[in-house]
């Protein structure tokens, strides 16, 4: 299903509904109950005037907020499904902007944190590396995993330079040349790949072992490499300089299997420690 309706998540002791687009990889939550859980509204009609009220202001300042909401079918507390407002999590950032509350200020306070962070890492990128490093270990990550992640972010960046020089700048292209490359070298594409490891919106990277990390990043070293040599001019040669690439991990990994008899692709994904709040 394209719309997985999934359990309510917890946030101050209030459930929040919210469903896993497949196909988008997004989460979108019920616009109602994030409402109530900030305003401390256990009434679900009270929590609605709220929404519509606050509906109506956002479109007289000419917000856009509002017709970024869709409307998806949600479990309410008869059994029965109905559409309800529900929004993606930018969306759902920029609404708790809007409503005054003492719950909602710590989001506001972090949202203002993390955007004045970006623009220090526009001027100084290294930051970006130091915090994504900190990042890592503070959610249990060992360091020689870290080291490995932070050098594969780097060999990504080498392939997608390579890549825009070859003409392709557009995300879907990117998607399509990185299932091949990882087709090839896991007998997987990418969101196969994330169904194995059960996941949703966290990244495959993220959650992958040393040896996968490894394997993933000498194939897209690979496809640079090979991208370089070859000087690939249409999206379908790039296709096929990806797939060599990607080929070359393969026979390493087949290689190795075969001398430490195990496969090399792993079921497990990295568990964070858990939000204690949010659940």
């Amino acid at each position: 299903m394209e719309n997985e309706p999934k359990k309510p998540s917890v946030f101050s002791g209030q459930e929040i509904r919210r469903f896993w687009n497949e196909k988008e990889e997004k989460w979108y939550f019920s616009v109602v109950d994030v409402i109530a859980a900030l305003i401390d509204q256990t009434e679900h009609k009270k929590a609605q005037s709220y929404w519509t009220t606050l509906k109506n202001r956002l479109k007289n300042e000419g917000s856009e907020v509002v017709t970024k909401c869709d409307r998806l079918k949600m479990e309410a507390s008869d059994g029965k499904f109905y559409p309800t407002d529900a929004a993606d999590t930018e969306t759902v950032f920029r609404l708790i902007q809007s409503i005054p509350s003492p719950k909602a200020e710590p989001f506001k306070l972090w949202l203002a944190r993390v955007g004045y962070e970006r623009v220090e890492e526009v001027e100084d990128p290294e930051k970006a590396i130091q915090r994504a490093m900190a990042t890592y270990l503070k959610k249990g990550h060992s360091k020689s995993w870290v080291d490995l992640r932070l050098k594969s972010i780097e060999i990504r960046k080498d392939l997608t330079n390579e890549w825009n020089e070859r003409g392709v700048n557009k995300q879907d292209e990117f998607a399509i040349l990185t299932d091949d490359i990882t087709f090839a070298w896991a007998g997987l594409k990418t969101k196969d790949y994330k169904k194995l490891k059960s996941l949703k919106k966290e990244n495959l990277r993220d959650n992958m072992t040393n040896l996968e990390l490894v394997l993933n990043m000498l194939a897209e070293a690979s496809t640079t490499e090979i991208s370089k040599v070859e000087e690939p001019e249409t999206f379908i040669e790039n296709r096929k300089v990806a797939k060599k690439g990607g080929g070359v991990a393969g026979k390493a990994r087949e290689e190795l299997e075969k001398q430490v008899g195990r496969t090399i692709i792993s079921k497990n994904k990295f568990l964070p420690k858990k939000n204690k709040e949010l659940k």
